[in-house]
């Protein structure tokens, strides 16, 4: 048995999620794969993985292998397209995680343009506003926006990303334009259940105690319903930048309250920390550095054109 060979099966079957989607992934019989993996088991003389007719799962020494394994086989990749001068034309499959608003919005352009510079790079892209586990999930990096904690992660910050209120003409020419956090409380909030509210901030302060002491809530946990919303008239949204902008930019929305706007919050690459980093990981890192614009492109709208409050 190839160490390295029976280290890439079991890799491929954590990331993969089954015998059999390694098996087609890897390009092997599923049988060899399971052989492959067993016999690292036995040399090893430790059980790296529970099997079950539908799953399998990491034992508490498959996840310290998994993370030792993911960095041995890193260094030796990176070592091979060094040593072979594929440095300059990085390849393989690059796995990334992105918020979902965001990336339909705003990533296909950069992912198109980063395969023209890169095409031996293979991208699949996964879609979700949950956390995930950048290491655990198999991703080669992972978009997140927010106020990142400490980790154990490399975080490459990329765009600043604002979030403001904002409200249809006609909503506000019915209802009233607020000139102050506190007027908000005669207005309907359209409320997206994944934001996390900062009471420090006068405008959250006010919405959460509208969404604790009042009825008619409208909340949703995607942000283009909640914006879509707004522009039909439906009531006041608190939304980043990167979904209202445009919307903003064709006066369907107005920005509202931008003195009391909250802190603004960052869109961060993050990836495993390897000393030997994938140089398909550090190519698309270095790729989304000042993509966007300084100020990122979706805040090109005239405040004081627009604005009311």
């Amino acid at each position: 048995m190839d160490r390295i060979d029976a280290m890439r099966t079991f890799v491929s079957v954590v990331t993969e999620g089954s015998f059999s989607r390694a098996a087609e992934y890897l390009q092997l019989s599923p049988q060899l794969v399971s052989k492959y993996v067993s016999q690292l088991e036995e040399k090893l003389n430790v059980r790296l993985l529970n099997r079950t007719t539908r799953r399998v799962s990491l034992t508490e020494a498959g996840i310290q292998y998994l993370q030792h394994a993911k960095q041995i086989l890193a260094s030796i990749d990176e070592m091979e397209q060094q040593l072979g001068g594929l440095h300059q034309n990085p390849k393989g499959t690059l796995r990334i995680s992105a918020p979902v608003s965001f990336s339909i919005k705003h990533l296909a352009p950069l992912l198109a343009d980063f395969q023209k510079h890169y095409p031996l790079i293979d991208l699949d892209l996964q879609l979700n506003d949950r956390k995930v586990d950048v290491v655990e999930e198999g991703f080669d990096v992972v978009l997140r926006i927010g106020e990142l904690k400490s980790s154990s992660l490399v975080a490459k910050y990329v765009a600043p990303i604002r979030v403001i209120l904002c409200a249809s003409p006609e909503y506000l020419k019915q209802h009233g334009t607020p000139s102050k956090p506190e007027d908000l409380k005669q207005h309907k909030y359209l409320h997206y259940s994944y934001l996390e509210m900062d009471e420090r901030n006068e405008v959250f302060a006010w919405l959460r105690s509208k969404n604790v002491e009042q009825g008619g809530l409208f909340e949703s946990n995607n942000g283009d319903v909640l914006v879509e919303a707004a522009i039909a008239g439906a009531g006041i949204a608190l939304q980043p930048t990167f979904i209202a902008g445009e919307a903003i930019r064709k006066g369907q929305l107005v920005p509202l309250l931008l003195d009391y706007e909250p802190k603004v919050m960052g869109l961060y690459a993050l990836y495993a920390h390897r000393k030997l980093l994938a140089s398909k990981v550090r190519c698309f890192i270095d790729f989304l550095d000042g993509y966007f614009g300084t100020p990122p492109y979706w805040d090109a709208f005239d405040k004081d054109a627009n604005s009311q409050g």
